[in-house]
């Protein structure tokens, strides 16, 4: 044996060895008597000793040693050595170096020596070579077995490539391995990271056994890809066939499945899942919960999670900061977003977003100053999205010339800038800018998509540009867009404005989608304005259905009817939100000084300077009474008693 492997040691494998030990700088003394034990004679075979070694071994230096000792030895022509030595080059991070040693190899002709390769570049996401062996591989007329299949498909999800995909499949189907669980359970995930959602449902339905595995890629698919309701059926689907208990992972799933239909009851329901389970620290788990709870605007529930979390990283920041801008706690958002810098937590883009809509809410310049020199001091000042976000907060702050400035200095204008740009002067009534900058855009070769009409169509709304208006509402056909229901909200609301009630009704009846809220709101709006009793009626019904605890609609109705001196009706519309529970909601106004928000509520005395406040409002109010004032109480205020009214324009 021993004159059998020093025929084998040629010079330049020697020379080669010795290259490979004099390159390891540095050594662990913990590992070195080891590998001089494989020199003693008497103390076992060699290659038993480089398992031993390889099983321990961890960093570089000890991978360069035991490739000279294979080297020296003439084992590196083992299939089973060379592969043991391939699958432990992950472990010390030396891809280069299992790379080189297997194309040192003459004639790799084991599937053991290419399994290993493969796994190993797809283990560190080096998925275009990883599909370059399997391709050497096959032709060599190397037949792959259930090993090579899965890390395989791990790179054609890990790219994505669906075409490659699809041929690996048909492999596994000619190789005869559709009862595999574990190339199966591949090629579910590989189909959903290509967002072929339904080739993946079908080979998941056609599994005579699944697995945690295959039930995870699968929910995990569906949620990734836009399929919540999917994703829930085959959650319930789980929980009557398997016996499968649901991970973290699934949890996961599942959560943000729920997230996204926006039903916090069943979400409540996992969560109760994720209590027995013990997943409470989970951090994964813990953001996910934490943003059900935002979207679904249970902010409060969103914060004690978001405190009590273990792990905060920018997303977490993100989900809160996004939760609290999105449910209409503006100056929460802020002053968290404030936090998160002070704690030296770095905002990416999403987080600068979040923060600069909060400031859009508040419509403080100041505040908005304050974040445009932020974003302008960090890495995102160029990025197109944080510059449409401080378009829109500009505009919405009341300053539309510095908005412009903003676009004026955005050098790569896409539709979402220019839409941006055109909304804002919509907002400030500027119609005709607002069609001059939509044409400019068209002459840019940008073509508009359905929010550059609804910025559009808002602007000629507010600027009373019905025909203009109606004229490019039935243009849209001709880009290819169809109207939603917030252009025919916009539709209404031009023709209501300009005081055209019958044909703004004739327009929702002849909608060829059914009227949203949107619509049917626009048109209780212009019944309110108008006083039209009879058609305010008919739009009510439609609206209560719609959005039956929404106590603005019920007032709405109500002033209607005050408009008109008819108050039985009123007292009906009052009692009407008693029965149902329907209470009107207390405003609350801010007010920026020097930089600082400051929020009141009617009826709140929470603020640290109230007693001044009060004083200084009971001093207005005398002289308001001296000056003959008196407050109009008969309108806004119907879903009210007196004493209500009293109690919150009278302070005390």
């Amino acid at each position: 044996m021993a004159a059998t492997l020093s025929a084998r040691r040629s010079p330049a494998h020697l020379c080669l060895s010795r290259r490979l030990v004099s390159s390891s700088k540095a050594t662990p003394s913990a590992f070195a008597p080891a590998a001089m034990a494989v020199a003693a004679p008497g103390t076992g075979s060699i290659a038993d000793r480089v398992i031993s070694l390889l099983s321990a071994a961890d960093h570089p230096a000890h991978l360069a040693q035991i490739h000279a000792l294979l080297l020296s030895s003439g084992l590196h022509h083992s299939p089973f050595l060379a592969s043991t030595f391939l699958l432990t080059a992950p472990r010390s991070h030396q891809l280069a170096h299992a790379r080189q040693f297997f194309d040192e190899i003459p004639h790799p002709n084991d599937p053991r020596l290419f399994n290993a390769v493969i796994r190993l570049h797809s283990y560190h996401n080096a998925f275009y070579y990883a599909l370059r062996l399997y391709r050497q591989m096959l032709r060599s007329n190397i037949i792959p077995d259930g090993f090579t299949l899965p890390p395989v498909l791990k790179a054609c999800d890990g790219l994505p490539s669906h075409a490659v995909g699809r041929a690996v499949h048909a492999q596994v189907l000619y190789l005869g391995f559709e009862s595999d669980i574990f190339v199966q359970n591949g090629i579910i995930s590989m189909y959903t990271k290509c967002r072929d959602i339904p080739c993946a449902r079908a080979v998941f339905d056609m599994l005579s056994a699944r697995n945690v595995v295959s039930w995870t890629s699968i929910l995990s698919g569906c949620t990734q890809n836009g399929f919540p309701l999917e994703a829930l059926n085959l959650y319930r689907r789980m929980r009557l066939e398997s016996d499968v208990r649901p991970d973290f992972i699934i949890l996961v799933s599942v959560l943000k499945a729920y997230t996204d239909v926006e039903d916090l009851e069943h979400g409540k329901s996992v969560h109760g899942l994720v209590i027995k389970g013990g997943f409470e620290d989970e951090p994964d788990l813990n953001m996910t919960l934490t943003a059900m709870y935002a979207k679904c605007g249970q902010v409060l529930v969103a914060k004690l999670l978001f405190d009590r979390a273990k792990s905060m990283d920018v997303i977490m920041w993100n989900t809160m900061i996004s939760g609290y801008a999105k449910n209409g706690h503006a100056s929460e958002a802020i002053d968290l977003f404030k936090e998160m810098i002070s704690r030296r937590v770095k905002p990416d883009s999403i987080a600068l977003r979040s923060a600069i809509l909060a400031c859009a809410q508040v419509g403080s310049l100041e505040i908005a100053r304050q974040m445009e020199n932020y974003t302008n001091d960090s890495e995102f000042k160029d990025d197109v999205f944080v510059k449409t976000a401080l378009i829109d907060m500009y505009a919405k702050c009341g300053s539309i010339d510095q908005a412009h400035a903003i676009f004026m200095r955005t050098l790569d204008k896409d539709v979402v800038v220019w839409s941006a740009m055109i909304t804002g002067y919509g907002l400030h009534g500027r119609g005709h800018e607002a069609m001059r900058l939509f044409n400019e855009m068209k002459h840019a070769g940008v073509r508009p998509n359905d929010v550059t009409f609804v910025g559009l169509l808002s602007a000629c709304n507010h600027a009373g540009l019905v025909e203009e208006g109606w004229n490019y509402f039935h243009s849209m056909k001709y880009y290819g867009i169809e109207p939603q229901h917030q252009h025919y909200a916009c539709v209404v609301d031009l023709l209501s404005r300009a005081g055209k009630l019958e044909k703004a009704y004739e327009f929702v009846r002849s909608m060829p989608i059914k009227p949203r809220l949107t619509v049917w709101g626009a048109l209780l709006n212009a019944c309110k304005i108008y006083g039209h009793v009879k058609l305010g009626e008919y739009v009510a019904e439609h609206v209560f259905a719609l959005e039956p605890s929404n106590a603005g609609h019920y007032v709405k109705l109500s002033n209607i009817y005050a408009s008109t001196g008819m108050w039985s009706e009123v007292a009906k519309v009052r009692v009407l939100m008693k029965e149902r529970g329907v209470t009107k909601a207390i405003g609350c106004s801010m007010i920026d000084i020097k930089g600082e928000l400051h929020s009141f509520r009617a009826g709140d005395k929470s603020h640290p300077r109230s007693k001044e406040i009060f004083v200084m409002l009971s001093e207005l109010e005398s002289k308001l009474k001296e000056s003959g004032f008196v407050p109009h109480l008969s309108s806004d205020l119907h879903d009210l008693n007196m004493e209500e009214k009293e109690r919150f324009t009278v302070p005390s």
